[in-house]
């Protein structure tokens, strides 16, 4: 075996001391052979030590091995959504409803406008409208109005049919209820600032969750300061969500750091942190409570009676799914006598044809529906406008 030139030596142990190994030996070799056939001064030549992987260092230094790591980036801040204005929204809405299929609509008219009703076509009505959940009693004052009116007028053409279908539908919805928002902040008789509270009930499954951050949107894009408290703590998803509402544009979220913490603590905190804050309105998620479960049901109750020590609620809003029928309107009797519910939220309305529990629970309970929710994206909740609704059952 030949021995290595001693220039060769030289270069490996050089090499081996800096921690080159073996590799960094061949390295060198192959780049001293290489200088050379050039006619260039190897490293060791040129009096230099350079560590393997580095180039051109400058004679008697050693070149660093890499480049020192860059900091990390700071994250950047996320960017707040502007939702969009509450003025006109329904009319935006409209032709989403008037898609629904609603048995109040296209079909109604269709019989309305034959030559001569039978009692087949008006059986045909009756049955159309409490398919839509309108109920047996507003039906049945319905179809005797149109009777009425049918006989007397002898209406035919399809323009008076459908203004004539029309008054009669915006009688039914009662246009005369109060359907206005209290988000109005007060002042105590001793100068404190308290917020407007909404409680936010209702059962699980009917996008409650989802109903307040929607509405949070709602109050922002009026102008209103906002603070979300996460009173449902038996769902563990639920404050995440809730605060991932908010931080979409720019809203504080209320928490508990534990699963399965007092509800009512965490509601009194919000309306507090309100309070402090001189904040316009505080939204409270509660918890998904079924109404034949008596000890949730007192659990709400005080959740009410616990927040009113800061600031009584303003609003309690139930959110009710409009393809539950009969079933939401037991569950609306339930919570009305719990939480005194001032307001309906009336949710998932695109794609059903269960429209007609509007009529029925505001005339079980006399509480207005006063937001709807036609859609999925978040500006899809709407102030409740009784004639810009029987427009989109119409088309």
């Amino acid at each position: 075996m030949n021995e290595l030139p001693w220039i060769e030596i030289i270069s490996a142990v050089v090499v081996l001391a800096g921690g080159g190994g073996l590799a960094g030996v061949l390295v060198a070799r192959r780049r001293r052979r290489t200088q050379e056939q050039d006619g260039a001064p190897s490293a060791t030549e040129a009096g230099t030590t350079t560590e393997p992987g580095t180039v051109g260092a400058e004679p008697g230094t050693v070149a660093p091995s890499a480049a020192p790591e860059a900091e990390p980036a700071a994250p950047a801040a996320p960017t707040l959504e502007r939702p969009a204005p509450t003025a006109g929204r329904l009319v935006r809405l409209r032709d989403r409803l008037a898609r629904s299929g609603s048995p109040l609509g296209a079909r109604l008219l269709s019989v309305l406008s034959r030559d001569s009703l039978t009692e087949d076509d008006w059986d045909e009505i009756e049955e159309e409208l409490l398919l839509a959940d309108v109920g047996a009693g507003p039906t049945t004052e319905l179809l005797d109005a149109l009777r009425t009116k049918v006989r007397v007028l002898g209406v035919r053409e399809p323009a008076a049919v459908r203004d004539l279908l029309r008054a009669e539908l915006v009688t039914l919805l009662q246009p005369e209820l109060d359907r206005t928002l209290r988000t109005e902040p007060r002042t105590a008789e001793d100068g404190t600032h308290l917020p407007a509270v909404t409680l936010v009930v209702g059962v699980n499954g009917t996008g409650k969750t989802t109903t307040v951050g929607k509405l949070a949107r709602v109050l922002v894009a009026d102008g209103r300061s906002v603070v979300l408290g996460a009173a449902d703590t038996f769902r563990a998803a639920a404050a995440d969500q809730l605060t991932t509402w908010g931080n979409r544009v720019g809203v504080e979220t209320v928490r508990s750091d534990r699963e399965g913490a007092d509800p009512a603590s965490v509601a009194f905190e919000a309306v507090a942190r309100g309070r402090d804050e001189k904040t316009d309105v505080v939204l409270v998620d509660t918890a998904g409570r079924l109404q034949n479960k008596a000890g949730l049901m007192d659990e709400l109750g005080k959740i009410v009676r616990v927040s009113s020590k800061v600031a009584a609620p303003s609003e309690v809003l139930l959110v009710l799914d409009a393809t539950t029928g009969q079933n939401g309107l037991s569950q609306a009797r339930v919570f009305a006598e719990v939480a005194g519910v001032t307001g309906i939220v009336l949710t998932k309305l695109d794609g059903t044809a269960k429209g007609g529990i509007v009529v029925q629970v505001q005339r079980e309970l006399g509480v207005p529906v006063k937001l709807i929710g036609l859609g999925e994206g978040p500006d899809d909740l709407a102030p409740f406008d009784v004639e810009e609704f029987v427009d989109g059952i119409l088309g």
